[in-house]
């Protein structure tokens, strides 16, 4: 079946798989919103105890998604994965150590006698939901707006500033889209503990917090939109890049599913805040994150498709790099397409787990009930 496939067909295939991923992670990383509104939502230790058991249920699904998108990224598109995780190393590393330390946050945080203490590890997810998901969204950022690196004949590269990766901070465009996916994942945090919280005070709290964090993100995220609009791209023709004046809105014009799908994501999301909101519905978790999955597939579809380079080179604009020149071959490529068909058997398993252990609302009682409670 996939061997049957061209290349490009392959190649298009997998970014889209790559996007879906980045998609899912987009939507998961509520749970990095929510640890940085315990303080917030949670006036009491029981209350917080609570918070961070809600979210400690799923907090590994984020890091999953998170290592099989950059392993995509890696088997699919192995010379982007170089010169973006080798060359921008300051800015992935930063990335990772926020990981690291939640990882060892929700393990060790109500331990007895733990060695840091309490307060520093929820610290540690402090800065995993603040500084991480911004240096994750500034990342991001870089695949619009560019990084510098050369890239020779041998597809030898290597980055041209002595920040590696740090001076995508400076690019209004990276901040901006930074702020967004931080506001974003505050505002489904907030969706996420409305649905699943058992105390009304709590999602009392959950709902004032939300009209900030909504009117925030919507704020950056017209910033974002607008900015991306106008923005020129590079483009590839013939393995030759150049510059070209609207590429993004150009993008959407000529493949108006993606404009369609973009729509969609929008709408779905601005319908989970306002039945929020407005209704004083509990299910607004569930419209926002499907959106937020639509959307961010399709963002990231923007870049990949229409012959548009998924990393742009600052530093020599023939540098840079496309969903055709980044691939792996033929080969790799269908090998990996039949591995990619156990996909839907695994995100139907986590939506039978997810439903298994969200289908009562969590309480204080039931939190103090179990022994081993993050």
């Amino acid at each position: 079946m996939f061997e049957n496939l061209s290349l490009n067909a392959l190649q298009h295939y997998w970014w889209f798989i790559i996007a879906l991923l980045g998609g899912l992670f987009a939507f998961i990383i509520f749970v990095q919103g929510g640890q940085v509104l315990l303080n917030k939502l949670g006036q009491t230790e029981e209350e917080r105890d609570l918070l961070v058991n809600a979210l400690g249920r799923k907090w590994e699904l984020g890091f999953t998604t998170l290592v099989l998108f950059g392993g995509a990224l890696y088997a699919a598109f192995p010379l982007f994965y170089a010169v973006s995780f080798g060359g921008a190393y300051f800015a992935w590393m930063g990335i990772l150590f926020s990981f690291i330390i939640l990882a060892v946050s929700y393990e060790y945080r109500k331990k007895p006698n733990n060695f840091l203490g309490q307060k520093v590890y929820e610290a540690f997810m402090f800065i995993n939901g603040s500084v991480g998901i911004i240096l994750i969204g500034v990342a991001l950022g870089t695949l619009y707006t560019g990084g510098h690196f050369i890239r020779d004949e041998m597809n030898f590269s290597h980055w041209t500033t002595a920040t590696y990766g740090l001076e995508a901070v400076l690019n209004p465009f990276n901040v901006a889209l930074g702020l967004t996916l931080f506001f974003l994942a505050r505002v489904n945090a907030s969706l996420y503990f409305i649905k699943i919280v058992g105390e009304e005070q709590i999602v009392q709290r959950a709902r004032r917090q939300l009209k900030t964090d909504a009117v925030l993100f919507l704020l950056f995220f017209v910033t974002v939109a607008v900015m991306l609009l106008m923005m020129s791209g590079v483009a590839e023709h013939d393995g030759k890049f150049s510059v070209v004046a609207y590429k993004f809105l150009n993008n959407f014009i000529t493949m108006p599913l993606l404009l369609v799908s973009f729509l969609a994501g929008v709408l779905l999301v601005l319908f989970g805040l306002y039945s929020a909101l407005f209704k004083e519905g509990t299910n607004g978790i569930w419209f926002s994150g499907i959106g937020t999955v639509i959307t961010v597939t399709t963002l990231l579809l923007l870049i990949g498709f229409n012959d548009t380079a998924i990393y742009p080179s600052l530093s020599d604009l023939q540098s840079s790099l496309s969903i055709h020149n980044a691939s792996g071959s033929h080969y790799t490529l269908t090998a990996m397409s039949y591995v990619s068909l156990m996909v839907p058997f695994v995100l139907g398993y986590i939506w039978l787990v997810w439903r298994s252990m969200d289908r009562e609302k969590i309480t204080i009682e039931e939190i103090e009930a179990d022994s081993h409670h993050y």
